[in-house]
């Protein structure tokens, strides 16, 4: 974040919504308050542990059948590994991949040394473009998608396509949490609001819930910061007027908003 940290308060005066999961919401949150901003934390997705983990300790089992795991997100490796880490080693047979810092990070901390992700991109277009994802790598092998409850598709499907065996694993649920209106629509009243940060289209969709038909009149012409060209096409559909395609991450998301308001 070299250049990043040479503007120590280039967001006096701002402020900023954070809207990520409250647990992976607070790196971001310091990062805007120490260049002189604000964060307001306005959560839009919960996350839980499930209430049964009986799929888990079963999966648990069977590690050593798969011949790569990949993690979604750093989510994914918490409650993954809190759960399969319990009844047994990890294999030492069963590469790790994941994409994103965050989740490269998480799985650093759990002493995973080398991971397969790009080092660029941050979603399942980046995955898929890297050689271990090609189709002669995964042709016949079995692939271990550690992720929430859903999600997205893609790299299930692509990689089935290329003749691999794909197995999902949900290790953690989603909602939509039981947030104050308020806390967000009070300040917007009041202009004290200067953008708006979503890293997911479910959060996206799960604001729109929260603020109701006329929360989203009020924000509609808030300055929407949004980290991937499909949730900023998620935003305008909701009907903000102005979002703006955001670098990924927490040093993407400060670039894109210092430039911005710069």
């Amino acid at each position: 974040m070299e250049a990043v940290e040479r503007i120590s308060d280039a967001l006096n005066g701002r402020t900023i919504v954070v809207t990520r999961p409250q647990e992976q919401a607070e790196s971001l949150c310091r990062a805007i308050e120490q260049r002189g901003g604000t964060a307001l934390r306005f959560p839009v997705i919960g996350i839980g542990p499930l209430a049964d983990r009986s799929e888990i300790e079963q999966v648990a089992g069977r590690l050593d059948t798969f011949d790569l795991a990949f993690f979604v997100s750093p989510n994914a490796v918490r409650y993954a590994l809190d759960g399969l880490l319990v009844a047994r080693d990890w294999p030492a047979s069963l590469r790790v991949a994941t994409v994103g810092k965050g989740s490269e990070r998480a799985l650093a901390a759990r002493g995973f040394g080398r991971v397969i992700a790009p080092e660029s991109g941050f979603d399942s277009e980046s995955v898929l473009a890297l050689s271990a994802f090609a189709p002669a790598a995964v042709r016949g092998r079995r692939i271990l998608v550690l992720r929430g409850d859903g999600g997205r598709d893609l790299l299930g499907e692509t990689l089935v396509a290329r003749g691999a065996e794909v197995e999902y694993l949900s290790c953690y649920r989603r909602f939509c949490p039981d947030v104050e209106p308020d806390r967000l629509l009070e300040p917007v009243k009041r202009r004290e609001v200067d953008g708006v940060l979503l890293s997911s289209s479910e959060g996206a969709r799960n604001l729109a819930d929260i603020v109701g038909a006329a929360g989203m009149v009020l924000l509609s012409d808030v300055p929407v910061f949004a980290s991937h060209p499909r949730i900023a096409a998620q935003c305008r559909e909701l009907g903000f007027a102005r979002v703006i395609e955001a670098g990924a991450g927490d040093e993407g998301a400060l670039r894109t908003i210092i430039s911005y308001f710069g």
